[in-house]
């Protein structure tokens, strides 16, 4: 089976984990034996649980020694919540490492570890398809703010809403599913502005499908908000993304209404 099936494999690990996880990315990785046969599978569910690769080794068992792990980014090389992947992989005598893209961030250097170990290390496997899956983690983490991706629905004449306020919904079944079933399990938080969350007391949750986490829900203006929901005063947009990244967030889905939409657009966010 050519390489790159294998590291697909991986990546589809990686897009199979649902629901919010940053600061972390979301990883995937394989193990394959000699013959060809994939021994390990893991994904990385969030922070503090365990890396990809831990998951995979812990799948293979015995079976990891002398097989090949494909990886979607580089094998971290440091002591945090975890211990690193790349002495995990060592340890448990993985041969080669083929992963997909650096690690841009302090964790870096796990490539560098196995290869000075004399495991056979390549970079840039199916490397486009892994930077396009972890744009917004990549991004956030060379910016140091969060990558937002902005969801609005409007009318055929350009409208969001009806003068009088009236009309809630502007979105038909499929796309409401799609936002509270597909898209709000991509991110680590989603947000909404003071005069939509009042006016439509939306839950901004994930709906029918399985998570690891909820994604942190904020109301960006000055608002009384439910347990659960994070309130940012004011109309600084920088500052609340900054708070958001202390917080953790990664990928931010900001859905409105208008005025924070605007906001957003004006600062170039």
């Amino acid at each position: 089976m050519p390489r790159e099936s294998y590291m697909r494999q991986a990546l589809a690990l990686a897009r199979d984990v649902h629901g919010a996880i940053g600061p972390n990315p979301r990883v995937g990785a394989v193990l394959v034996a000699p013959d060809g046969t994939v021994v390990g599978r893991g994904a990385h569910q969030g922070a503090g649980t365990a890396h990809a690769e831990a998951v995979a080794l812990a799948d293979a068992g015995p079976a990891a020694r002398g097989a090949t792990a494909y990886v979607t980014l580089e094998p971290c090389n440091h002591y945090g919540r975890t211990p690193p992947c790349a002495l995990a992989l060592i340890d448990a005598g993985v041969t080669a490492v083929h992963y997909a893209i650096p690690d841009p961030t302090t964790s870096a250097g796990g490539g560098q570890t196995c290869r000075e170990a004399g495991l056979d290390v390549t970079q840039g496997l199916l490397a486009d398809e892994a930077r396009a899956f972890l744009t917004p983690w990549l991004f956030a983490v060379t910016h140091d703010r969060p990558f937002v991706t902005c969801k609005v629905a409007s009318t055929l004449d350009g409208y969001i809403a009806a003068q009088d306020g009236s009309s809630r919904w502007i979105t038909g079944p499929q796309a409401r599913s799609w936002v509270q079933e597909e898209l709000r399990a991509q991110v680590d938080a989603v947000a909404v502005g003071s005069g939509t969350y009042r006016a439509d007391d939306p839950q901004l949750t994930v709906r029918d499908l399985p998570v690891v986490r909820q994604p942190l829900r904020y109301v960006l203006g000055d608002a009384d908000v439910a347990v659960g929901f994070t309130a940012i005063p004011g109309h600084d947009v920088t500052a609340a993304l900054q708070q958001m990244y202390g917080e953790g967030v990664r990928h931010l889905l900001l859905e409105g209404g208008a005025t924070v939409v605007a906001a957003f657009i004006r600062a170039d966010m």
